[in-house]
């Protein structure tokens, strides 16, 4: 084989060696964003990981107790939103709002958690707030909020 048929060889190996982790991302289609459900229940444990958070919940059901997994934002988008990798913790009560998983089993996507103390922390874009509402305004208009509009072109 030519040396040039040999790096092009290694070339595409290093390629394909690479691809799988894109690749490994997945879809949103598992979850039912038509429906938003609350659960309330002691957090088992916080994964503060990349791509995505993820959370196991025990909700009591009756006398036994059910493990419901929830899928969070990556951490960079949850310290954003006022997370931190301590937000939530084992034995913590947590009120959850989630995007079921559309087959019906426990588990979806968190969209907010209420924590003990009231606070409520988002997951998702929560565009009522003011500061989405100014940024949602400067994105459309294409000014920073509280700048003056664009002068008319002639």
């Amino acid at each position: 084989m030519s040396t040039q048929g040999l790096v092009s060889l290694a070339a595409l190996a290093a390629l394909a060696a690479i691809s799988p982790p894109a690749l490994a991302h997945h879809s949103t289609a598992m979850f039912d964003f038509e429906k938003t459900v609350e659960i309330t229940g002691s957090v088992k444990d916080f994964q503060w990981t990349n791509p995505h958070s993820w959370t196991n919940v025990e909700v009591q059901s009756g006398a036994a107790a059910d493990v419901y997994g929830l899928e969070g934002m990556s951490p960079n988008y949850l310290a954003r939103n006022g997370w931190t990798k301590h937000t939530l913790n084992p034995g913590d009560k947590i009120t959850f709002a989630v995007h079921p998983l559309k087959d019906g089993r426990k588990g979806g996507f968190m969209v907010s958690a209420k924590l003990a103390d009231g606070t409520l922390l988002y997951n998702l874009p929560h565009f009522d707030r003011p500061d989405a509402a100014a940024a949602r305004e400067a994105a459309a208009t294409g000014n920073a909020p509280g700048a003056s509009p664009p002068a008319p072109r002639p």
